[in-house]
């Protein structure tokens, strides 16, 4: 174990998305996150290999049947010994099991216990089920990204499982494990992607209110309607991405492009974003990706070339940098950010549902003998 989270002890209850990215997160970080998975799981792995989930790398998986008793005391006796609960249920399941925030906290007053929704846990559409492309849908975000004259464009599953799901739980759980060491009282950090989504369109919202953004897509400076800001096409049909805002980046793109000295109108001038953005098709279509990375990419223009994932792996920074890791035999994005002193480690692999069933509980305090009990029991069930 190393990074700035070791020693703190986590129990994650299994689920999809960001409830296993926040953990994934968790653990790169040097915690020591245990993965209660279902016991019905264990051998139903499906088609795809596990490894390849690589939200689950970096713990250890037991599984446990939460409707046998001695199971749902099995998952309160871990929650007595963690720091920080993570679940992604919908409102109101953890209390049917009988591990509700009321239970838990009275046998370990200290816990964080950190609940994962889209909708939050209260609110009138909060019982109903919905992915991130909903929740996004609800906080204004999904209407702000796409083209002027299309549809919105799902921007993946970045913006409300990762982005205001996971990284807002993190955030969340981590604030309230700094209060209770010292208060000694632990607390329910209430998680819901609309609001950390809401949350990461914080700008756009003040300057809506400012007057200075068009609540239409593709007419304001950061969605598509700046020219200075945004991908163009080059002659092999692959793109760069420009984002020249500031002045002195933007005579630089002219300089580069070759229209320096040009009847160009005015930068700012929104009235015409349109007809320098096709002054700026034209010219980046005379010249392949690569020339214009070979051109472009070591200077100030603010350029990027836009690379398939494949060849991100394999970008000259990217490989300096050691953005990508190798794990269980792929390469995938390692831990970040980066700690000068206390370094994540290469994380550990995925594990299969219920194969530290037993050797995750030794690990976690419990007998050899407590083990074999629970397995007799049916409580536990070891791949």
């Amino acid at each position: 174990m190393s990074g700035p989270l070791t020693g703190v002890k986590v129990v994650e209850f299994a689920g999809i998305g960001p409830g296993p990215f926040a953990c994934m997160m968790l653990a790169d970080m040097g915690a020591e996150v245990i993965r209660i998975d279902r016991a019905v799981n264990v051998g139903k792995e499906g088609s795809v290999e596990p490894k390849y989930n690589n939200l689950l790398r970096g713990r250890k998986n037991v599984a446990i049947d939460l409707k046998n008793p001695a199971g749902v005391e099995l998952a309160l006796k871990l929650c007595d010994k963690a720091d920080i609960l993570i679940e992604g249920f919908r409102p109101g399941v953890m209390e049917r099991l009988g591990l509700g925030p009321d239970v838990v906290f009275a046998r370990n007053p200290k816990i964080v216990f950190g609940r994962m929704t889209g909708w939050g846990q209260d609110g009138p559409i909060a019982h109903t089920a919905g992915h991130d492309i909903n929740y996004i849908s609800l906080s204004g975000a999904l209407h702000s990204i796409g083209p002027v004259d299309g549809p919105p464009v799902p921007p993946l599953n970045l913006v409300g499982d990762f982005g205001g799901g996971a990284l807002y739980m993190v955030v969340g759980a981590l604030a309230a494990y700094i209060e209770a060491q010292k208060s000694g009282k632990g607390q329910v950090v209430d998680t819901s992607m609309v609001e950390g989504s809401a949350s990461l369109m914080s700008s756009m919202y003040g300057m809506l209110a400012a007057g200075l953004w068009d609540d239409r897509r593709g007419y304001n400076r950061l969605d598509g309607g700046a020219h200075y800001y945004g991908p163009y096409e080059c002659k092999d049909g692959k793109y760069v991405s420009i984002g020249s805002i500031e002045p002195q980046f933007y005579a630089l793109l002219l300089k580069l492009t070759g229209l320096e000295g040009t009847d160009m109108p005015d930068q700012l001038d929104r009235s015409s974003w349109g007809v320098n953005r096709e002054t700026l098709k034209k010219v980046f279509l005379t010249k392949t990706r690569d020339e214009w990375q070979a051109i472009m990419e070591d200077s100030d223009v603010c350029f990027g070339a836009v690379l398939t994932m494949g060849e991100a792996i394999q970008h000259p920074h990217n490989v300096a940098r050691g953005t990508f890791v190798e794990v269980d035999g792929f390469k995938q994005p390692g831990p970040a950010p980066k700690f000068s002193r206390t370094p994540s480690k290469t994380p550990m692999g995925v594990a299969y549902a219920g194969q530290h069933s037993k050797e995750g509980l030794i690990d976690w305090g419990f007998s050899a003998g407590e083990v074999a009990d629970l397995e007799a029991a049916g409580a536990i069930k070891q791949r």
